[in-house]
């Protein structure tokens, strides 16, 4: 690693899920020499790392460091930006920290945290184990405001367009830089401006490469910042510091004019998902072998198209087919969590999914059976292509012993030739009886298929049963389901119909009650109106209507004028009945149009009716005509005594 700094760390005390902040043992390797410091809290740590920016921080385990993956990213964004998080003993498939040291010749006490992060350390220099990978390699630039508009004065716009210039400025400046990167480096990216008054609120920038890349460091201004930050991965993901051996893969092809290619790893991960149109059979055959080489290639429709076809014979791989039609609602579920594009994307997933789902429990009992010291995916090639398990284990493993044998040999040339051969041949002679021993098993095996295959048919057709009554309960299920709720609605509704009804009836019959008493002579008939306003005005207007000679009731007089007395005025109506004071303004229009206002007439109510006995009525608009009379003689005495009074100031002003 030349000059550069590494950081091994290992816990001494403590959990990083315990409540008690743990505390760790930390190593750093640099020009060769290693400086030891014990019980480290990890905020110390990242102070130190922040100092001497090492190439690696190293650990035999990632979640020592955080209790679970939200840590884990606050912990790496904390972390300068050409510092990778290395865990030395693998990524998914982890091998002991022990057995690493003892393959690269280093000695360790495993109770000893000083000597583990040394271990971490020392290995990390080497080249061995998985960068850990929590971002994709895109990047998102986000300038804003730096600081709250407030709630505004008589300079808001003033200083808005002020802040809003300043981030416009600001994502100007950026957005210079980053087309200059672009041109050098050939990387993309695309821009989302939200515009506000006097400049921008907000640009953001998306960046398709790796933050520490990017030409643009995060600040803070007076009116405007910029903020970057790394797109989170679904789930984490390990590099390894060395490159590694092409990885086999399971390959799904949708052919046709517009080719849909999708690829996964032997352990279900989707390495790529794209689609192409006119794309030729070399530049498809090109694609797949970047990605590794395939084991299967696998199509959505049987029998299989000529087109998979000749791109299986191209790999030499193992046809994958699904044995029939898959429906679309399925393709549809199986290729949903990844995400596709558009059919083709979609289809070629469902391929390579199913062809991985139909191998999954092999590849289950491959891994509980192969040892950890092994390469899992070489053993699954195996049996891809036929072999038993334990053939597959066998092979790979006879392949592993002759490659280290070998190296022995290499480095130890002192040791005896002749001892050599002779362990080679009891080697061999062991292989034989190993290799007699595993042939008589694969007979035992052969013999046995076809009552597997009836009873795996069996089973099948029993899943399909059952999941076709589970769908039928499921359909009935619903069924039943909508109709309790329509059910529910319409004995509401049938509730709120018979309560209006039952109100109706009681209602008329009260104007019945009240009909009889009019046409008795006993009382006559008065509409109520709930309050002085013209809203309520045209509201009994329309339901009961308001004709001349009618006699209304004001529940609530003190809220109209003029104009809402000229309403009531113009329909012709012949007294208005109130039980308080009515505006003087309203009160006047009533008496200009001679409509008497009686405020002490007792009415008898049934909802929006009353009635009033007639005789008591006749009185007190008597009354209420007298006071009228008054009011007149008062008023044109008023009106005699102001022009008598304008007559004697002019006759003054006329002898002045």
């Amino acid at each position: 690693m030349g000059n550069g700094v590494i950081y091994g760390i290992d816990i001494a005390k403590g959990s990083s899920r315990a409540q008690e902040v743990p505390k760790y043992a930390l190593a750093i390797l640099k020009d060769g020499e290693v400086t030891h410091h014990r019980m480290l809290r990890r905020h110390r740590i990242l102070r130190m790392v922040q100092k001497d920016h090492p190439v690696y921080i190293a650990v035999d385990n990632i979640f020592e460091l955080a209790a679970n993956k939200k840590e884990l990213i606050h912990f790496l964004e904390r972390l300068p930006q050409n510092t990778k998080l290395v865990q030395v003993t693998g990524g998914i498939h982890q091998r002991p920290l022990l057995r690493l040291a003892q393959e690269h010749g280093l000695k360790m006490n495993q109770f000893d945290p000083n000597e583990e992060a040394e271990v971490c350390a020392i290995l990390a220099s080497l080249g061995v184990g998985c960068e850990v990978s929590l971002f994709e390699d895109m990047t998102k630039i986000k300038v804003s405001r730096a600081r709250s508009l407030g709630r505004g004065g008589w300079s808001q716009n003033r200083y808005r367009r002020k802040v809003h210039g300043a981030v416009r400025e600001m994502s100007r400046e950026i957005e210079h830089t980053l087309r200059d990167f672009s041109k050098e480096t050939g990387f993309t990216f695309s821009t989302k401006i939200t515009e506000g008054f006097g400049g921008y609120v907000r640009a953001e920038y998306t960046v398709n490469t790796r933050r520490n890349l990017i030409p643009v460091k995060p600040s803070v201004h007076a009116d405007a910042q910029v903020t970057i930050r790394g797109v989170e991965r679904d789930k984490i993901k390990y590099i390894p510091l060395k490159k590694s051996r092409r990885k086999y893969t399971i390959v799904g092809i949708d052919p046709g004019t517009t080719v849909g290619i999708a690829i996964l790893s032997l352990d279900g991960e989707l390495l790529l998902s794209k689609s192409a149109r006119g794309i030729s059979h070399d530049e498809v055959v090109r694609l797949i072998a970047e990605y590794g080489k395939p084991a299967i290639v696998a199509t959505d429709v049987h029998p299989t198209p000529a087109a998979v076809e000749k791109i299986r014979r191209s790999f030499n791989a193992v046809i994958g087919t699904p044995g029939g039609e898959i429906r679309s609602e399925d393709k549809i579920a199986l290729a949903r969590p990844f995400g596709y594009s558009n059919d083709h994307e979609r289809d070629s997933l469902a391929a390579a999914l199913t062809t991985y789902r139909s191998y999954r429990n092999i590849f289950s009992r491959v891994e509980k059976k192969t040892p950890q010291y092994l390469d899992i995916d070489k053993v699954k090639f195996h049996v891809i292509n036929g072999d038993p398990i334990d053939e597959a284990i066998e092979k790979v493993s006879s392949a592993s012993k002759v490659k280290k044998t070998v190296k022995q040999e290499v480095k130890a040339e002192e040791v005896d030739v002749d001892e050599q051969v002779k362990k080679l041949r009891d080697e061999l002679h062991l292989k034989n009886s190993q290799i007699k021993q595993l042939k008589d098993y694969v007979s035992e095996l052969k013999s046995a298929p076809l009552e597997k295959e009836k009873t795996i048919e069996a089973l099948e057709s029993k899943i399909r049963k059952i999941k076709s009554q589970a769908y039928e309960k499921l359909k009935r299920d619903k069924e039943i389901q909508i109709r309790d709720k329509e059910i529910t609605r319409l004995k509401k509704e049938l509730r709120r119909s018979n309560r209006s009804l039952q109100k109706q009836r009681l209602q008329t019959k009260h104007l019945k009650q009240i009909r009889k008493r009019e046409m008795k002579g006993e009382g006559l008939p008065v509409k109520v109106i709930s309050s002085f306003t013209k809203e309520a005005i045209q509201h009994t207007k329309d339901a009961y209507g308001i004709k001349k000679g009618d006699i209304v009731y004001l529940e609530d007089p003190s809220g109209g004028g003029p104009i809402t007395a000229s309403m009531l005025v113009e329909s012709g109506i012949k007294a208005v009945i109130i039980s308080e004071d009515m505006p003087h303004a309203a009160l006047e229009s009533f008496y200009d149009a001679a409509i008497p206002v009686l405020s002490s007439l007792e009415i008898q109510r049934v909802d929006d009716f009353a009635t009033v006995v007639p005789g008591r009525l006749d009185e007190e608009i008597a009354k209420w005509e007298e006071g009228a009379r008054k009011r007149l003689k008062e008023k044109e005495h008023k009106q005699f005594k102001h022009i008598l009074d304008e007559y004697k100031s002019e006759r003054r002003r006329g002898l002045v």
